[in-house]
């Protein structure tokens, strides 16, 4: 569903660009004040100083928006989740909080094999109906479009039906969020192939994959690339043959040690490189010269007591940075946008201006979508936040807390008053 929508009296704030912005490129954004933004059938086709509610008649079959000097914003795009599962681990919460790790949780069953056993249980309904309602606070945050992962199944039909419910979201006419599907059937490896770990990739490459691709349920392919999970030559074997396939590379790289997996994807020419909490030296130079967006996920180093990934030095380095929340049942059971900016300022001394870019069209570009979402420019989808302030600072003043006052998606408006 679209509209046509005449904003006006608007703070517009946005970067600018059809692809990723890199290095000091982040810190540059369009701050136009009295400015009108014009969305037709969907998509924008004027942005520029106020030019009056009416014009010669033009806008008698648009909605009109008063914006009164708040800030607008081009729809944030969360580019990592994990939105699709079923059950939830709040146990294991309270064991981090004593001192276990990640993977001691993992090792005695829990973690990731704990929720593929929820999730296998569980039917489309109940998939999707927890789905939805994810999805709609997103959107009351300023999300727009959001990457969904599966990797809850890790068999062939749980997996597919993971992506069959992503797709039917995707389909409804009244959508608020629009879902970018990645298939991560490597996401750990299952009990019945434990011990075989090169048998269940061989599965995935043999099995699973070709059936993804036949369907269309995905676009991206990813890897948890981890020490005692998937090794790096593993990985490359995977994302190897799903590239030969047709997907979209992306990786989970560097998460809890610095195993190499930020080289891995610059050397596959992944569009994105998600965690890097170890990236070494070498990995970011290779990010940056690739031009493979490094996607930073701040609230799952601040939910494990991990340390930050260095946001500010990759930034320095030349890099693409993205930022998302990685909302997921385990690690990190947050889709938080205003914590997400907090943290990224905080903590990884991203400027506030870094952030907003690492939030919208650097997020645009860790999915493939730069050219269509991401700024608030001619020709890109109507998909605005507007605040509810005239001072975008407040996205990481206001810790912790929301202050998007409406989300438009494609033309259409959906307060949160």
């Amino acid at each position: 569903m679209t509209e046509n929508l005449i904003i006006f009296n608007a703070r517009l704030v946005t970067p600018q660009g059809f692809s990723a912005r890199k290095g000091k490129e982040m810190g540059e954004l369009w701050i136009m004040d009295n400015a009108t933004i014009e969305v037709t059938d969907g998509l924008i086709t004027y942005v520029g100083p106020n030019r009056g509610e009416e014009r010669d008649g033009y806008y008698q079959h648009y909605w009109h928006y008063n914006a009164r000097g708040r800030c607008v914003l081009p729809g944030f795009v969360d580019s990592h989740t994990h939105f699709v599962f079923g059950g939830e681990r709040a146990e294991e919460f309270g064991w981090r909080l004593r001192g276990d790790s990640y993977m001691d949780i993992m090792r005695r069953g829990g973690g990731i094999v704990s929720t593929v056993k929820a999730t296998r249980a569980c039917n489309h309904i109940q998939l999707r109906t927890h789905a939805e309602t994810l999805l709609k606070r997103m959107s009351q945050m300023g999300v727009t479009t959001v990457e969904g992962k599966s990797g809850y199944g890790l068999d062939k039909n749980t997996e597919l039906e993971m992506l069959r419910v992503m797709r039917s979201l995707n389909h409804d006419e009244h959508r608020r969020v629009d879902i970018v599907p990645t298939f991560l059937g490597a996401h750990a490896v299952p009990d019945e192939y434990r011990g075989r770990t090169d048998d269940y990739v061989d599965f995935l490459i043999r099995e699973v994959m070709p059936q993804v691709r036949e369907h269309g349920l995905a676009e991206f392919c990813d890897v948890f690339c981890e020490e005692g999970v998937f090794s790096i030559e593993q990985s490359r074997r995977l994302l190897t043959a799903a590239r030969d396939m047709g997907f979209g590379l992306k990786l989970h790289a560097d998460e809890i040690v610095p195993l190499g997996g930020a080289e891995l994807a610059a050397e596959l020419e992944a569009v994105s490189a998600d965690h890097l909490l170890h990236a070494s030296d070498a990995g970011i130079h290779a990010l940056a010269e690739q031009g493979t967006v490094a996607t930073l996920l701040p609230l799952t180093a601040f939910a494990l007591r991990e340390p930050y990934a260095r946001g500010r030095e990759m930034i320095d380095a030349g890099c693409a940075v993205a930022l998302a929340t990685d909302l997921n049942p385990g690690s990190c059971f947050s889709g938080s946008i205003p914590l997400t900016f907090a943290l990224a300022c905080i903590y990884m001394h991203l400027s506030i201006e870094e952030a907003i870019t690492a939030l919208t069209l650097n997020g645009a570009a860790a999915l493939g979508r730069a050219d269509r979402i991401g700024s608030i420019e001619v020709g890109k989808q109507g998909d605005m936040v507007v605040l509810n302030t005239d001072n975008y600072h407040f996205l990481t003043y206001y810790i912790g807390m929301n202050c998007v006052y409406t989300t438009i998606k494609g033309g259409v408006i959906y307060p949160n008053a």
